[in-house]
């Protein structure tokens, strides 16, 4: 009997990914067009390490259920954590779900930039795969040390974008392309 394939857990911090987008990449809140596009980075991070991923989409919900977004995201393959409370509720659930991968068989990545996880994604480092997705000039320096961290660029890499999105970046040398520019 075959044994199950190795799992990659996909853990979203939706807040923090979206305020990036908006506040520090556009200056304003993203239109529609403008979002992620969420069954690419699952697809991404599937095709990449080549082994099934379930994806966690946590985000904070003041009032209401955000249904049509909810909806969405389990459409295409995202179990919605919508989360209400006091403080940092998705980085709490967030850093108690690393926890407890730390007691699977499983590999890891976070979709964040977030430096409140370093303690619980440095604690998986212990041989599993681990990775991290977000736009690179924003990824908190303390993961940038870390060892054996993947780090993938949402725009980039993952391909998540119907626009280009206006980021200054820098560019190495085998990846510029002068027509961008001109």
């Amino acid at each position: 009997m075959d044994a199950e394939p190795r799992t990659t857990y996909l853990l979203i911090d939706g807040e923090n990914l979206d305020a990036t987008l908006g506040g520090s990449i556009l200056g304003r809140r993203p239109m529609p067009e403008e979002r992620p596009r969420w069954n690419r980075v699952l697809d991404h991070v599937e095709e990449h390490w080549g082994q099934p991923v379930r994806g966690l989409f946590f985000l904070a919900v003041a009032g209401e259920l955000p249904a049509p977004f909810v909806q969405a995201v389990m459409a295409i393959g995202f179990r919605p954590i919508p989360l209400q409370g006091e403080g940092k509720v998705v980085d709490i659930a967030i850093q108690r779900t690393l926890e407890a991968i730390r007691d699977r068989d499983a590999d890891v990545v976070l979709g964040s930039h977030d430096g409140d996880f370093l303690p619980q994604l440095t604690a998986l480092a212990d041989g599993r795969r681990i990775g991290l997705i977000g736009f690179q000039e924003f990824v908190n320096a303390g993961f940038r040390d870390m060892p054996h961290l993947e780090v993938m660029d949402l725009e980039y890499d993952v391909g998540a974008f119907n626009t280009r999105l206006p980021r200054v970046r820098v560019i190495p040398i085998d990846e510029f392309d002068p027509l961008e520019f001109l």
